[in-house]
């Protein structure tokens, strides 16, 4: 039921949400249409009733006629209880599964190419999610009401043809009205839905982004930008509104209308004795009733147009193009990590080699340099975007199974995020066991962090690690790299918000967690340290110095500390 559209399009998405609820929306349709005709036979009954059994006073024709009556309206609730029961159980459902879908197409190790910030795809992800899934409540309104408008129409034509006439011609004539509003309403749901997920969005970055906000005293300029798209939003919300509510104020009045004018000419041809009392108290039972369906069908291009306008944005997500290649190739247990002559943002012909089992540290007198080479390494990159090769176990990275990628070599980025819920189950992510957690705990120092804490490793985190200092974010988020145990991982700056004695510990944990001999057997994890931290890099196997874009100068930490001026000015400092 999670197979994506044929075509991304919002078309192509609501067709398939009709085509996956197939079953619950015809039987729902069905019942509600059934409804809907109960609800049209009652004023023909009650009509009969008055035309047959009061007017003649026969009590028995009055009994059976009551004893019908309430088995009408028997099914008449039965009908809309089980009817409304399904289509809702489909709406819910649908809504259900485009989260899920977008969620992951989010979330999916290939990314999406597109523009939408954190916070529209979050409106996309809820809102529009759920607006999609007003088709199924759209498609068995129509058919309902159409069904009731028929029924109407065909009882006053067995009373008085041109009684029926004017509902079969006037039911037509508004509906055809209706659809010319519907391209209009559509621009206006679109445009409201997009300046909403853009105030969204905004508010998400605003909410993120607090505290350097306040650092910068930048509050106020952030609050008016917010404010602008704000009352852009609700500009275009109140078009919207305006648009709808202009469109259905028009339907129910012409509608009304029409009712009127059946009532009035039926009325006149009682006057006239053309119809009885039993057909008058029908045709003015009708007249009335049918303002309901008209009433709905009025509301039809509205939700219509939402739904499709919540497609049209699901679709910018599902059908976007993966940014990754998907990768065929796997790679060794045991790897090595390449890169030759590469070019990308302020990398310039950079070319190096990570051996397996080295512990190599990179020095980058520019910081661009070291954003650059941990971005690259992210596998976030998509090969036509860089120049170049990168290779992990011999295999260009672009060519590796996504998944196998992930596995085979992690970047551990500078600024990371922490998830809400406990210390333990940030580290285990990945579903390390107990003891890997604990040694990676160890390893980062943030053994530190549970052990002074009763509730050790289930210490609550909050989302992104709020209550967390920053540098026991940092150190929590080492320690569930660590645990990862990636025969390749790379980090960048991962000890910039602890102090130097817990900066010598990590910087001996990573190397024996990591390097250190393990039951008579040398690990073969690579490791990538790019720092300016001076312990870090004094047990590194390697130093490499990057300037410009490219690898200046090479070395142990003790050899370029005592022969390069620049690298002590940097790195002793």
């Amino acid at each position: 039921m999670s197979n994506p559209p044929t075509r991304h399009d919002g078309g192509a998405i609501l067709r398939r949400t009709i085509r996956r609820h197939r079953r619950r929306l015809g039987g729902g349709t069905a019942l509600l249409a059934v409804h809907m005709l109960a609800e049209t036979m009652v004023p023909i009954a009650i009509g009969a009733i008055v035309g047959r059994a009061i007017a003649p006073g026969s009590s028995a024709a009055l009994i059976w006629s009551i004893a019908a009556l309430a088995a009408l309206f028997l099914v008449l609730t039965a009908a809309w209880r089980v009817g409304a029961r399904l289509i809702t159980r489909a709406m819910q459902q649908e809504a259900h599964l485009l989260r899920v879908e977008v969620a992951g197409r989010i979330l999916h190790p290939r990314g999406a190419r597109t523009d939408l910030r954190s916070g529209e795809l979050l409106t996309i992800a809820t809102s529009d999610a759920e607006r999609e899934a007003w088709i199924l409540d759209v498609i068995p309104r129509v058919v309902s009401a159409l069904t009731a408008a028929t029924v109407s129409a065909v009882a006053l034509l067995v009373i008085d043809v041109p009684l029926g006439l004017a509902v079969l011609i006037g039911t037509p004539v508004i509906l055809g009205a209706m659809q010319l509003a519907a391209p209009l309403i559509t621009r206006r749901a679109t445009a409201q839905q997009e300046a909403t997920a853009r105030a969204a969005a905004m508010a998400t970055d605003l909410v993120a982004g607090l505290r350097p906000l306040r650092g910068l005293g930048a509050e106020h300029a952030a609050t008016e930008r917010y404010r602008d798209a704000s009352e852009t939003a609700l500009t275009a919300t109140l078009r919207a509104a305006r648009a709808r509510g202009t469109f259905l104020g028009v339907s129910v009045t012409v509608s009304a209308l029409l009712a009127v004018g059946v009532a009035g000419l039926a009325g006149w041809f009682a006057l006239d004795g053309r119809i009885g009392v039993g057909e008058l108290i029908t045709v003015v039972g009708l007249s009335q009733f049918i303002i309901e369906p008209l009433g709905m069908l009025s509301h039809t291009p509205g939700d219509l147009a939402t739904a499709r306008a919540s497609a049209d944005r699901l679709a910018l997500v599902l059908g976007a193009e993966p940014v990754l290649p998907a990768g065929t190739r796997s790679v060794p247990a045991t790897c090595d990590l390449e890169l030759r002559d590469v070019a990308f943002r302020s990398l310039d012909g950079l070319t190096l080699r990570a051996r397996p089992g080295e512990l190599i540290g990179v020095l980058a007198h520019r910081p661009q340099d070291g954003e650059a080479l941990a971005l690259l390494l992210s596998g976030h990159v998509p090969p036509q975007d860089y120049l170049g090769t990168v290779t992990v176990g011999g295999v260009p990275l672009g060519d590796i199974e996504y998944t196998d990628a992930r596995r085979a070599l992690l970047v551990e980025p500078h600024h990371t995020d922490l998830f809400a819920g406990s210390v333990g189950s940030n580290v285990a992510a990945a579903g390390t066991d107990p003891d890997a957690v604990r040694q990676a705990l160890v390893a980062s120092a943030a053994a530190e962090v549970v052990d002074a804490h009763p509730h050790g490793v289930d210490l609550e985190v909050a989302d992104r690690g709020a209550n967390l200092s920053g540098g026991q974010r940092q150190r929590v988020a080492l320690a569930r790299a660590l645990a990862a145990a990636a025969p390749v991982l790379v980090l960048h700056d991962p000890t910039t918000a602890v102090d130097a004695v817990t900066e010598q510990a990590i910087a001996e944990g990573i190397s024996g967690l990591r390097h250190a001999a393990a039951e008579g057997r040398s690990r073969a994890h690579t490791t990538v340290l790019i720092t300016s931290s001076p312990a870090l890099l004094a047990v590194a196997d390697r130093v490499l110095v990057l300037d410009d874009g490219r690898v200046v100068g090479e070395g142990t930490h003790g050899d370029l500390a005592e022969v390069d001026e620049n690298y002590r000015k940097v790195v002793l400092r």
